[in-house]
C-alpha cells in the first residue's frame, strides 16, 4: 500500500510516552451501509432465506459463494443458470426493498453522520439503490444524493472502483477521503483507491481487520472541523 498522506499517527511510545490513538485527518468520508451505519441482518436472512426456498437452493449452494460485501448481483450469477440471473435478480431486489422489519442504526452512526459537514461524505454500498435507501429511511438516516451503489458500478468490492466513484462524486481527492467499513472487501478496496481507514468490528474480530483504525462502533468516534480540514479519533476514555 502506497503512503496515505491523510494519516498522522503518532510514533510508538518509550517507557516515559503516554499511549495515544491515531488520527486520521481527511476532507470527507466515505462509508459502508450494511453492517457499518445499520444493522439489517435479520433483514437480509429473511429475504434470502424466502429466495432460495424459491430458487430451490440449499445451504451448501450458497456456503460456496457467500461473502460479506459482495453485491447482490455477484451471489446471484454464481448461483442460478444464466437464463435465470434476471428473474432472480429482480425477485431478490423485491425481496429486500419490501422486509425493512427490525433495521436499524447501529450505536453512534446517527450522530456520527450527524456530526460531518454537507457535501463532505455518502455511502458506499454494495447494494442497489432502491435497498440502501429503503434500509437507510427504516433506520432514520438520510440518503445522500451522493450515494454510490452496485447499480453504479462494473466492478464492486474489494475492487477500488465504488470507492473511487464515492470521491468523484464529492470532488474530493481519494488521499483526502477515509472509509469507514465493517468487511475485509470493503477495507480492501479503500486501501486499493489510496484512502485511509476505520474498520467496525461488526461482523469481523479485530485480527481481520486490515485498517488504520479499528473500533467496536461509532459511539466513541468524534469529528472536529477546521474549514475543509476533518479530524477523527476515538474520544479520550474510550
Amino acid at each position: 500500500m502506497g503512503e496515505i498522506r491523510s494519516v498522522d499517527v503518532t510514533p510508538p511510545r518509550t517507557d516515559h510516552e503516554p499511549t495515544s490513538t491515531p488520527v486520521l485527518r481527511a476532507e470527507a468520508v466515505l462509508l459502508d451501509l450494511d453492517g457499518t451505519l445499520i444493522d439489517s441482518t435479520e433483514a437480509l436472512r429473511r429475504s434470502w432465506t424466502t429466495w432460495a426456498i424459491e430458487q430451490e437452493l440449499t445451504q451448501q449452494d450458497f456456503a460456496r459463494v457467500l461473502g460479506h460485501g459482495l453485491t447482490s448481483a455477484a451471489i446471484v450469477a454464481a448461483l442460478v443458470p444464466p437464463e435465470r440471473i434476471a428473474a432472480a435478480q429482480a425477485r431478490i431486489d423485491e425481496l429486500e426493498v419490501e422486509d425493512v422489519a427490525g433495521i436499524v442504526a447501529l450505536p453512534g452512526a446517527q450522530a456520527f453522520v450527524s456530526s460531518l459537514p454537507a457535501g463532505r461524505w455518502t455511502i458506499v454500498t454494495s447494494g442497489n439503490r432502491a435497498v440502501a435507501g429503503a434500509r437507510l429511511r427504516a433506520a432514520g438516516l438520510p440518503v445522500p444524493d451522493t450515494l454510490v451503489s452496485a447499480d453504479d458500478v462494473r466492478n464492486g468490492k474489494p475492487d477500488p472502483e465504488p470507492y473511487l466513484l464515492g470521491a468523484k462524486r464529492l470532488g474530493i481527492p481519494p488521499e483526502r477521503c477515509v472509509v469507514v467499513e465493517d468487511a475485509p472487501a470493503g477495507l480492501a478496496a479503500a486501501r486499493a483507491a489510496g484512502m485511509a481507514t476505520i474498520a467496525v468490528t461488526t461482523h469481523y474480530e479485530r485480527a481481520e481487520l486490515d485498517a488504520d483504525l479499528v473500533v467496536e462502533d461509532l459511539q466513541n468516534v468524534r469529528v472536529e472541523v477546521d474549514g475543509d480540514d476533518l479530524s477523527i479519533a476515538v474520544a479520550d476514555g474510550a
